[in-house]
C-alpha cells in the first residue's frame, strides 16, 4: 500500500459511530454502503461508492449478536468481487476470541475458525485491539496489527493524579497486562485468585496483596456480566481499600452487568468505545480509540511503523 493511493472507509451497521469518528481524524468522508434486509432474517451487503483498484478499510466489531461479524464477512466478499486493490479488516473488539484452545473435550476453537473465515473471505490485514490472547494473532495468515488501549487508558489513570495507588488483576490469568500498568504507573500489584464454579459465575475469590487505605484500579481486557470485577471491587473494599475503580478495554457489559456495576463499591468503570454502550450507567466511562485507529489507518497506508504509537 502506498500513500498516493485512493482508499475508502466503511463501516458496517453497529460500528458506524465509530467509523464516524475515524473518518473526521482521517479528514475523509465515510463510504456509502447498503445493507438490505429481507424478512426471513437474511441480508445482503452492497457498496454505493466505486471501490475499484483502492484500498478499503472495513470498520466492524464482532460482539454479539453474530450478523455484525456476517456483516464483516459479506462486506469483505462484495469489496473482492468489486476489484478492491485491499481490503482490511478493522475490528476494534474481535468477538470469539475467547474460544482460543480446546480446553476441555469436544469443542471448537472459535477464535481460529473466525480467522479462517475472514481470510477465506479475502481479507488481507486485520487491524484489532486487545485480543483476548496475544497468540490469537498466529490464528491468520495475513498481517495483523494489534493495539493496545493502555494508549488511551493510561493517561487517562494518570489524569486522575491518584495518590497510593494500586493496580489489580481480577484474576491470575490477567496478571500479565496488570503488571504491565503497575510496572509503567510505578505502583504496586495486587492480584485476585478466583475459582469459577461454571462460565460467568464466579464461587470464590481471594486478595493477594495489601489495600487496605489504597486507591486501586482494576485492570482487564473485557467485563462481561461483570460478575468477577464487581466481586473484586466488593471484597477489597471490605478489605480497606479507599476507593477502587476498574478499568477494561471492552464493553461487552452483557445481561445482569450495568446493575451489579450500579450496586457494586466501584466508584466508576472505564472502557473504549470498541463496543457501543446504550444501557446507560453514571459509573460507566467510554474513552474514544478512533484517534489511534485513525493514525494506524495513515501509517499503514504510508507504509509506515505503528510500534510507535504503543505507550506499553
Amino acid at each position: 500500500m502506498i500513500e498516493n493511493r485512493p482508499f475508502k472507509v466503511f463501516s458496517g451497521t453497529k460500528s458506524r459511530y465509530l467509523a464516524e469518528k475515524i473518518c473526521e481524524n482521517l479528514g475523509c468522508p465515510l463510504g456509502n454502503l447498503q445493507i438490505t434486509h429481507f424478512s426471513d432474517g437474511e441480508f445482503a451487503v452492497s457498496y454505493e461508492d466505486s471501490v475499484r483498484g483502492r484500498d478499503v478499510f472495513l470498520v466492524q466489531s464482532t460482539f454479539p449478536n453474530s450478523d455484525n461479524l456476517m456483516e464483516l464477512l459479506l462486506m469483505i466478499d462484495a469489496a473482492k468481487r468489486a476489484s478492491a486493490h485491499s481490503i482490511i479488516a478493522v475490528i476494534p473488539y474481535f468477538g470469539w476470541a475467547r474460544q482460543d484452545r480446546k480446553d476441555k473435550p469436544r469443542v471448537s476453537i472459535g477464535a481460529k475458525l473466525v480467522a479462517d473465515l475472514l481470510s477465506v473471505a479475502g481479507v488481507n490485514r486485520v487491524i484489532t485491539m486487545d485480543l483476548h490472547a496475544d497468540q490469537i494473532q498466529g490464528f491468520f495468515d495475513v498481517p495483523v496489527d494489534h493495539l493496545y488501549a493502555s494508549g488511551v487508558i493510561l493517561p487517562y489513570l494518570q489524569s486522575l493524579q491518584l495518590e497510593d495507588m494500586v493496580i489489580a488483576s481480577p484474576d491470575v490469568g490477567g496478571s500479565k497486562r496488570a503488571n504491565t500498568f503497575a510496572k509503567y504507573l510505578g505502583c504496586p500489584l495486587v492480584l485476585c485468585n478466583k475459582t469459577r464454579v461454571r462460565p460467568n459465575e464466579v464461587a470464590s475469590m481471594q486478595i493477594i496483596g495489601d489495600v487496605e487505605g489504597k486507591n486501586v484500579v482494576v485492570v482487564d481486557d473485557m467485563v462481561d456480566t461483570a460478575g468477577t470485577i464487581t466481586k473484586a471491587a466488593d471484597i477489597m473494599k471490605a478489605a480497606g481499600a479507599k476507593s477502587v475503580r476498574a478499568c477494561a478495554s471492552h464493553c461487552v457489559m452483557s445481561g445482569p452487568a450495568t446493575e451489579r456495576v450500579d450496586a457494586s463499591a466501584l466508584e466508576e468503570i472505564v472502557f473504549t468505545d470498541s463496543i457501543p454502550y446504550e444501557k446507560g450507567s453514571k459509573k460507566v466511562k467510554q474513552l474514544s480509540v478512533a484517534g489511534m485507529f485513525a493514525e494506524t489507518i495513515r501509517r499503514v497506508r504510508a507504509n509506515e511503523s505503528i510500534s510507535s504509537q504503543y505507550l506499553i
